[in-house]
């Protein structure tokens, strides 16, 4: 698939299939996250494969839109230090944004659903995963099949008018 097709086709998956994520697409989902930018190339992340269905059941309870991660095949924990400074937090989380977009585009080109979840206990996060101290569960996403109906570019999504997004040099509106 090319890469504008895989961004076009990425949506929420509200339903996954019984199919199981196959390793080898696994390890390069993951990779499109190692590989991703980051400030000063710090790579603040730790990624954390989740596929034993209690703790995904658990993992579910962490945010309150976190419901899907129990039913999904597998699921990525992404972990990162947590910093009582708000502009070094901001930039961990710019960081983990694009890494998980990455993993959500290349699972999008393998034919693979994903749906992101917040979190919210991180107490509970750090409890499940059992996390060193200074790491905190930061955001979560489901991989899978999807069970609904296959991956395919979205020719009309439900997105706001090109010109209400983009302005040129200035705010115009």
């Amino acid at each position: 698939m090319e890469t504008f097709d895989a961004i076009r086709t990425r949506r929420k998956i509200n339903e996954y299939s019984d199919r199981p994520i196959e390793e080898e697409r696994l390890q390069q989902i993951l990779e499109a996250g190692r590989r991703s930018p980051s400030s000063r190339n710090s790579q603040r992340w730790t990624f954390i494969v989740v596929r034993d269905r209690d703790r995904l059941k658990r993992l579910s309870e962490v945010w309150r839109g976190a419901a899907h991660i129990a039913d999904a095949p597998v699921a990525i924990a992404v972990v990162a230090p947590h910093s009582d400074d708000l502009r070094e937090n901001g930039s961990v989380n710019f960081d983990l944004g694009q890494a998980v977009s990455s993993m959500m585009i290349a699972a999008a080109d393998l034919g693979i659903g994903s749906r992101h979840a917040s979190v919210e206990d991180y107490d509970l996060g750090a409890e499940i995963l059992e996390l060193p101290e200074d790491q905190r569960l930061t955001w979560l996403f489901g991989l899978g099949y999807p069970g609904d109906r296959p991956l395919k570019p979205m020719v009309d999504p439900d997105r706001r008018p090109f010109d209400e997004v983009v302005h040129q040099e200035v705010w115009t509106g």
